[in-house]
């Protein structure tokens, strides 16, 4: 199992992470996570330019705060908006930081590799906890 947690955020940082992750370790099962946290990540009309940008990884979750939008006076953005961005197929959207550790937790990270995408820290994630699973 192998984890990176990357400053990646923007959709040309995001797209060039995954393939470089892919290219590095073709052999092993790709979950890509990503943190939608900056201003212009969580904004409607640049939402879009994400299209295709995690389709390298085997599976994804798109993980973004209600309340991020709210303490950044932005629109409020549903989960099927962001499917439909995406353009990923069997795209996984979370909205609370609790369910997003439980579902890592539950993940079986054999032969695979974690790759955890932000400017922030995914509503409070205990890393150190994601860590102990190792």
């Amino acid at each position: 199992t192998v984890i990176f947690k990357d400053f990646a955020h923007a959709p040309s940082k995001v797209g060039a992470t995954v393939k470089a992750v892919r290219q590095q370790y073709p052999d092993k099962r790709l979950l890509a996570c990503l943190e939608l946290h900056t201003y212009s990540s969580l904004n409607q009309s640049f939402i879009d330019q994400y299209s295709g940008m995690l389709d390298e990884a085997d599976e994804a979750v798109v993980f973004y705060t209600p309340e991020a939008l709210k303490i950044k006076k932005l629109e409020a953005i549903t989960p099927e908006r962001i499917v439909s961005a995406f353009s990923k197929e069997n795209l996984i959207v979370m909205t609370d930081a609790l369910d997003f550790q439980a579902f890592l937790s539950k993940y079986p990270l054999e032969n695979t590799v974690v790759l955890l995408m932000s400017s922030g820290d995914y509503g409070g994630l205990d890393f150190d906890y994601l860590k102990s699973l190792l």
